[in-house]
């Protein structure tokens, strides 16, 4: 069995889902994991937002517009058929009906972010509601079944796998004659059995359990892009599909912020070594990038970029010939759960970067009592990925020549055998993205 997981682009409109429908009913078993349709997420944080500071006029407004544009969906869902006598088309409307009367009736309660994450959940039990009724219009053999029952966090706040395993499977040996299994991503219950989510991007990350659960035959991850690409195309011209990475190829560009894959969502599939295929539901013939514990051999692979980054410089004479230093800097970053992403450190002074600033504040005080601190703003860390084992000379002089008449804040080499990592102001990152461009794949800009 595989698993396919589609993202809320590939569900755009009905055209879009009816062209998931073609590519998910080829014959073999599959689990199909889907996001919500597009614009729906957005919506319902805005509506949840608006709760939360008692705008009920205004959630009621978003209800409104997504209760138009969801039975205008549904109308193009089942246009060619006869739909004042099409069981599935009335059921469906009959769903919508059920589900915007509950929403109307959550704007009137008071906020409590139970309330938010029952909200945020509504698009992804619409979307996989919504297919499943028009493959069963279509007349597959086809299951829905809900990822609540199967995909919980521990205390800890991670997925409990073991859990998981044992109710997916149950479930699709419960149906053994479907074909088609529908589930949803993103969505779980918490370890109080209260409904969560695995935060913005998490479908990926759910059909990675999902494949691993299941020890699925490959993973596919369907969006609106031939694959991973060399660069990133909003910013960069001339970029191509990497046909092949290797698991760690792949989680290094997707958590420097290589848009297409959740960073999160290889870790399963790598521990199971389960392939994965970034795929294009709009040229579903593409070959996009296959994701496996193989790779072709390269020196540079690919670039990516992700903003947001703060840097924090620690400078103290105290860091001469000291023990137990930079344990104790680590410290104050565990003690307000904040993550580094770089690191670079001199006799006397020690820099790092973290993408999360919700705690920047108590942490900057704390770090004071260690030395002088400054804290730089509005960053982007480019990272280059490929493969870079110590025989390989010359990359990273490649790298820096390539980026001559940028500056850069901190370089990270060495630390991974797939990964350069550097620090530039986010005004300066399109050019930077465009000069490595340039200076790693002969590429001319036009």
């Amino acid at each position: 069995m595989k698993v396919m997981k589609f993202g809320g682009t590939s569900l755009a409109d009905a055209t879009r889902m009816k062209n998931v429908a073609t590519i998910v009913c080829g014959g073999e078993p599959v689990l199909v994991v889907l996001s919500a349709i597009a614009g729906t997420t957005d919506m319902l944080h805005q509506m949840a937002s608006n709760i939360k500071k008692g705008e009920a006029a205004e959630a009621l407004q978003c209800i409104e517009k997504l209760n138009t544009h969801y039975h205008s969906f549904v109308q193009s869902l089942f246009a060619d058929s006869d739909t004042a006598g099409n069981e599935f088309f009335i059921r469906a409307n009959a769903f919508l009906s059920q589900q915007f009367e509950q929403l109307q009736e959550l704007v009137q309660q008071k906020y409590v972010p139970a309330l938010g994450y029952h909200l945020m959940a509504r698009g992804e039990m619409m979307s996989t509601e919504l297919f499943y009724l028009y493959l069963q219009f279509q007349q597959h053999p086809v299951a829905l079944i809900n990822a609540l029952d199967f995909l919980r966090l521990t205390r800890q706040g991670i997925p409990d796998e073991d859990y998981l395993s044992e109710q997916l499977n149950q479930q699709i040996q419960q149906n053994d004659n479907t074909r088609v299994f529908i589930t949803q991503g993103y969505i779980c219950r918490n370890a109080f059995g209260e409904i969560s989510n695995l935060k913005r991007g998490g479908s990926d990350y759910s059909a990675s359990l999902f494949g691993a659960a299941i020890n699925a035959d490959e993973i596919q991850i369907w969006t609106d892009i031939d694959g991973m690409h060399n660069n990133d195309p909003r910013f960069v011209e001339g970029t191509h599909p990497i046909r092949d990475l290797s698991f760690d190829e792949a989680a290094e560009l997707a958590y420097f912020g290589a848009k297409i894959l959740h960073p999160a969502s290889i870790k399963p599939a790598r521990r199971k070594n389960i392939a994965v295929k970034l795929l294009n539901t709009l040229q579903p013939e593409a070959r996009g990038t296959l994701i496996s514990s193989q790779t072709t051999q390269a020196r540079i692979k690919a670039i990516a970029a992700k903003d947001g980054i703060t840097a924090i410089k620690i400078r103290s004479s105290d860091m001469l010939q000291a023990q137990g230093f930079l344990r104790r800097i680590f410290e104050v970053f565990e003690l307000y759960q904040t993550s580094i992403d770089m690191i670079t450190t001199s006799e006397v002074a020690v820099s790092v970067t973290i993408d999360d600033e919700n705690n920047l504040s108590p942490i900057f005080d704390t770090l004071k009592e260690f030395g002088h601190v400054e804290v730089d703003k509005n960053l982007s860390i480019i990272c280059v990925v490929g493969d870079f084992v110590v025989d390989n000379k010359g990359i990273a002089a490649q790298v820096i020549q390539s980026l001559e008449d940028i500056p850069l804040r901190m370089i990270s080499y060495g630390g991974s055998a797939h990964n350069i990592s550097l620090l530039v102001a986010e005004t300066d990152k399109k050019s930077a993205l465009n000069l490595l461009n340039k200076g790693l794949f002969n590429v001319e800009r036009k």
